[in-house]
């Protein structure tokens, strides 16, 4: 065919099948040509037709139809029934004092939380799914090879013993194929009730697709996410070998040529966990699944022998701690043994802000009063930073060995955070996007802001003037604000302090007002409190094997707590 004199036909009345489409009926989704509208609009009287131009199709909301009053379109929602109601339902004494929305208002909301479900489906849940089943795979591969190599040691054996064995040798093979048969059948069962689950995750994907591009509420509203159910993963299960124990070679040969030991397949509920997306700080490394353990335990308490408010504590290794309080000189203790190992003055005399250890093992402290950053290195203070008009605050030691420093203005109305390369200015945090400012300004304790960066490489700080965790990624752009968890322990107000985060990803910050620690996932969501009887916790800090240290304020201690399994 020419292009040139071809063309693609317009599109037709769906009544009189000749006339060019002017209108459509939102209600019945039927295109009409002008001469046909009134036509249709008499064919269903029963229906609330809504004819539009053909261009402005589906830009009517299709109002849910009321499961009481037949035929009533519900333009308003019961936020306390959770339903769609009508104009004769609101007439009615069930729904008297409740909250009422109009439809369209909650319409956005839902729509946003089937989008949040199916972002989680499509992004978390599913390919989480893929992973167990390609761990399953894996395993029943590694299986195959493990009987395989059993099934070998038992041929070498065999063959020291001749021909009298042979038949003894095929027996108890077979036997190791039974086993490994049953093992690899269950396995297989495990595998394609995986697969079930992840073609069913699909399906619910394809269909909240078609409910969230429809303009039909009705539609929207019959959505029901199977995603409670999605997430709680399936058990890990985890095969044990059959030993083979070779026996000496006497009279009794079935039992001194040896026996296979009998086995199972494990069930572990926390075999599993969700996926994550998560940088490495180092290529190629993927840190163990650590689950929260049911109660935090305190492993031990450190008394470090402070006349005054224990204010920070900083590890040094999985066996010393650094701590600071409102004196002059910052202490090194030995965790096991709970003793002063080393004593540093600072160089004023006076209290350091706050304290962090380089990737090196140096460590780093901030000073107010004279504007100061310094290291110290063999016992010997340096000054790093010297600031004009800023006052810094928290600091911390990044990855790749940057420090971050929090500072405030002389006149104590601006806050920002600003990452040192050395002494070299290497990028400054401040304001988001829109160009309003990141963290509050003005002073309420001698400390109150803390800082440190997360595995993602998210900077996360605690804004005690804000009530919140700020967090920023890389690059310094905003991802969430974290204000806190209901109901508190002691339902006081979120005031954070201290801040850390573990070899997970999570990020921990001191709740000062509520005797407890937050436990927070890198998106912001609250998993937990931590308490074990906490007194003005304060400074955070995690050593390599994700113990929590805690320097409570009152009574100057320090708590290692196991909270990870």
């Amino acid at each position: 065919m020419d292009p040139r004199t071809s063309a693609q036909d317009v599109m037709r009345c769906d009544l009189c099948k000749t006339a060019v489409v002017q209108m459509h009926c939102d209600t019945c989704l039927v295109n009409l040509c002008k001469a046909c509208v009134g036509e249709h609009m008499i064919s269903d009287q029963t229906k609330r037709h809504e004819i539009v131009p053909f261009q402005l199709r589906k830009s009517t909301p299709l109002y849910p139809v009321c499961k009481s009053h037949n035929k009533e379109r519900c333009e308003m929602y019961c936020k306390q029934c959770d339903i769609p109601v009508c104009a004769t339902c609101l007439t009615s004494d069930k729904h008297l004092g409740h909250k009422l929305l109009k439809v369209l208002q909650v319409l956005d909301e839902k729509k946003d939380k089937i989008l949040k479900e199916q972002t989680e489906l499509k992004e978390t849940i599913y390919p989480t799914y893929e992973d167990i089943a390609s761990d399953v795979q894996n395993r029943m591969s590694q299986l195959q090879k493990e009987y395989g190599d059993l099934s070998t040691a038992i041929t070498k054996h065999g063959e020291d013993w001749h021909r009298e064995i042979d038949k003894l040798v095929m027996k108890l093979k077979a036997e190791v194929d039974e086993i490994k048969n049953t093992q690899l059948q269950t396995l297989q069962k495990h595998l394609d009730e995986i697969n079930k689950t992840m073609s069913d995750i699909k399906d619910e994907i394809d269909s909240m697709d078609v409910a969230v591009n429809s303009n039909n509420i009705s539609k929207l509203f019959s959505v029901r996410s199977e995603i409670d159910r999605h997430r709680n993963l399936p058990e890990k299960l985890v095969p044990s070998l059959p030993k083979f124990a070779p026996g000496k070679i006497q009279a009794e040969f079935s039992k001194l040529f040896g026996t296979v030991s009998s086995s199972s397949l494990t069930s572990d509920k926390h075999g599993y966990s969700m996926k994550t997306k998560q940088k490495s700080q180092e290529a190629g490394f993927s840190p163990p699944v650590k689950q929260l353990l049911d109660e935090p335990e305190t492993v031990t308490t450190i008394d470090t022998g402070y006349d005054r408010y224990l204010y920070n504590v900083a590890c040094l290794s999985d066996k010393e701690i650094w701590t600071i309080a409102d004196d002059k000189t910052m202490k090194l203790y030995s965790i096991n043994q709970g003793s002063l190992l080393k004593s540093i003055t600072t160089k004023s005399g006076n209290r350091p802000t706050d304290i962090a250890v380089t990737k090196s093992g140096d460590l780093v402290y901030s000073y107010y009063s004279d504007k100061t950053v310094n290291i110290v290195k063999n016992e010997k203070i340096e000054e790093v930073i010297r600031l004009q008009n800023w006052i810094p605050d928290g600091v911390c030691s990044t990855s790749s060995g940057d420090l971050l420093v929090i500072m405030y203005s002389d006149d104590s109305k601006q806050t920002k955070v600003v990452c040192y390369s050395g002494s070299t200015e290497k990028q400054t945090i401040q304001f988001d996007d829109k160009g309003i400012p990141l963290y509050s300004s003005g002073r309420y304790f001698n400390i109150y802001l803390y800082i440190t960066e997360n595995r993602n490489l998210d900077i996360c700080m605690s804004d005690f003037g804000a009530k919140a965790v700020v967090v920023v990624n890389q690059a310094g752009k905003l991802r969430f604000r974290y204000t806190g968890h209901t109901p508190a322990p002691k339902n006081q107000p979120f005031y954070p302090l201290g801040i850390t985060t573990d070899s997970q990803s999570h990020i921990l910050t001191a709740d000062y007002k509520n005797d407890c620690v937050h436990i927070i996932d890198q998106d912001g969501q609250f998993l937990r409190y931590i308490d074990c009887g906490l007194r003005g916790p304060w400074g955070l800090c995690i050593d390599t094997n994700d113990n929590l240290f805690v320097a409570q304020n009152e009574n100057r201690q320090v708590k290692k707590i196991k909270y990870l399994q």
